[in-house]
C-alpha cells in the first residue's frame, strides 16, 4: 500500500502538511520533560533537516487503516496530508496494533520489534539506522501527543527505548 501512495505524479496535491511542521511540538516538550524525550527530539532534528525521497505520505498508515474494498482493491483511509521523507511513513507499524488495543503488548516485545525492523527495512528498502532513527523520533512525537491529551505515553516511549537501543547496539 504505502508502494502505492508514494508512486511518482507530476506534483502532490496543494495543502500537504509539511512533517517538519508535525513535529513541532516535540522539542518544546522535550526541553520541559526531558528523558526519551529528548532522544527523539534530536532524532527528529537530524532527520528534518536531512529529509531524503520526499513524498506525500498518508502518516497514519497501520492495519486498521488499511481495507479491503472488494473490486476497488485494497485502499488507504483516514490519511493525514502530510508530505515529506518516505520512511517517515512506516514508523507507526511499530507503535500498533498497541496504540488501539494496549493489552495486546505486541509493539512492545523485543523479538517482534526485532523481526519488524528486518521486514519493513528490506520490503521498503530503508537503511535500517534511518528507519530506526524516525522510529525514535515518532515514538517521541506521539508520546507529546498522549501526554498533551492525558494519556499514558507508556507504549510509545517503550518503542522508543527500543529503537534507541538498537541504535547503540
Amino acid at each position: 500500500m504505502a508502494r502505492q501512495l508514494h508512486a511518482p505524479r507530476k506534483a502532490p496535491p496543494p495543502g500537504l502538511v509539511p512533517l517538519i511542521t508535525w513535529f513541532e511540538a516535540l522539542a518544546p516538550a522535550a526541553r520541559a520533560q526531558g528523558g526519551m524525550l529528548v532522544h527523539a527530539a534530536n532524532a527528529a532534528a537530524d532527520l528534518l533537516a536531512s529529509q531524503q525521497e520526499i513524498v506525500p505520505l498518508h502518516a497514519d498508515l497501520h492495519h486498521e487503516n488499511v481495507l479491503d474494498f472488494g473490486e476497488r482493491g485494497w485502499l488507504a483511509i483516514d490519511p493525514k496530508w502530510v508530505i515529506g521523507d518516505r520512511a517517515f511513513e512506516y514508523t507507526i507499524l511499530f507503535c500498533d496494533p498497541d496504540l488501539g488495543l494496549p493489552h495486546l503488548t505486541i509493539a512492545r516485545r523485543p523479538e517482534i520489534f526485532a523481526r519488524r525492523l528486518a521486514v519493513v527495512s528490506e520490503a521498503a528498502n530503508l537503511e535500517v539506522r534511518r528507519l530506526l532513527l524516525w522510529i525514535l523520533a515518532w515514538a517521541g512525537l506521539s508520546a507529546v501527543w498522549q501526554i498533551s491529551d492525558n494519556l499514558d505515553p507508556g507504549i510509545e516511549l517503550q518503542v522508543a527505548a527500543m529503537a534507541l537501543a538498537a541504535l547503540k547496539a
